[in-house]
């Protein structure tokens, strides 16, 4: 056909790496270098914030050295969702400015208390590799990554869709270490054979260097020979900045849309018309 489209309306290149194995999706218009936030995750030793208490002041609360990323990932899909320029600011915002409160509020949303934290501690206590006790098999948490969460995320991308992640780096049962996971923003991904390449943001990552971040995992495990079972995933490797600390699991985080302009102040990030209405 001369249109280069097969019958099923697929182009034919399309139908090729179908056949070989291949597919792949990216969020349109999305690069990190040009719709990230200009600035790391490199917050100074201070209060995430203050809360008024009667008779008590101003009372601290948390430690933004300890890092605000996922103030940031969802302040970045918001930009990117209304179609504004990232505020060209190559410093973290100082605390008690419109934009630092904006990514502060942004971080509690990201935790979608209680139901996210809850998520967090449950993948961060639990096993890498599945557990069998006698007819029950509680799963690991590579198989809840690539079986229950990768299809959520890659869904996300195929629609155009950025998607927002959270990250498990330890394995602990002590709440107090939860701090220690984190949050990028998923925008691509590439799929040959079994083996996938997720292209993230990753707000620890200098902004020359965000286009290269990825996380790489196996999306088809091998059979465990005895038992003819689907063996434990492989690890997750990855490209991300968290201290040489090893990926243990992903998931998709729930996201709802925040409009970031007000939180621009004067003088404003250029806005841009959108190239189409932010999702509902």
């Amino acid at each position: 056909m001369t249109d280069g489209k097969t019958g099923d309306g697929t182009t034919r290149d399309e139908a090729a790496r179908e056949r070989s194995g291949e597919r792949g999706a990216a969020v349109p218009g999305f690069l990190p270098s040009t719709h990230a936030l200009g600035f790391t995750n490199s917050f100074p030793r201070q209060p995430v914030l203050r809360i008024p208490v009667a008779g008590l002041g101003a009372v601290p609360i948390g430690d933004a050295s300890r890092g605000l990323c996922g103030g940031m990932v969802y302040a970045v899909r918001d930009l990117f969702e209304f179609g504004v320029e990232p505020p060209e600011i190559t410093s973290p915002p100082a605390a008690g400015t419109p934009l630092y409160r904006y990514i502060v509020r942004r971080l509690f949303d990201s935790f979608d208390i209680p139901r996210g934290v809850y998520r967090y501690y449950r993948l961060t206590s639990a096993a890498d590799t599945d557990l069998t006790r006698g007819p029950l098999t509680r799963p690991g948490v590579g198989r809840i990554s690539v079986e229950r969460e990768w299809p959520r995320i890659r869904l996300d991308l195929e629609r155009g869709l950025l998607s927002p992640l959270g990250v498990i780096t330890t394995r602990s049962a002590d709440p107090l270490r939860l701090g220690l996971n984190h949050q990028v923003l998923a925008y691509a991904y590439e799929q040959r054979g079994n083996r996938v390449r997720l292209r993230v943001y990753d707000p620890n990552t200098s902004r020359a260097s965000s286009d290269d971040v990825t996380l790489s995992f196996d999306v088809t495990p091998s059979l465990e020979v005895a038992s003819r079972r689907p063996a434990a995933p492989g690890p997750i490797e990855h490209t991300i900045s968290i201290g040489g600390r090893p990926v243990r699991a992903f998931f998709r985080s729930r996201y709802r849309r925040a409009d970031p302009r007000p939180a621009l102040g004067p003088p404003p990030g250029r806005a841009v018309a959108p190239s189409q209405s932010p999702p509902a």
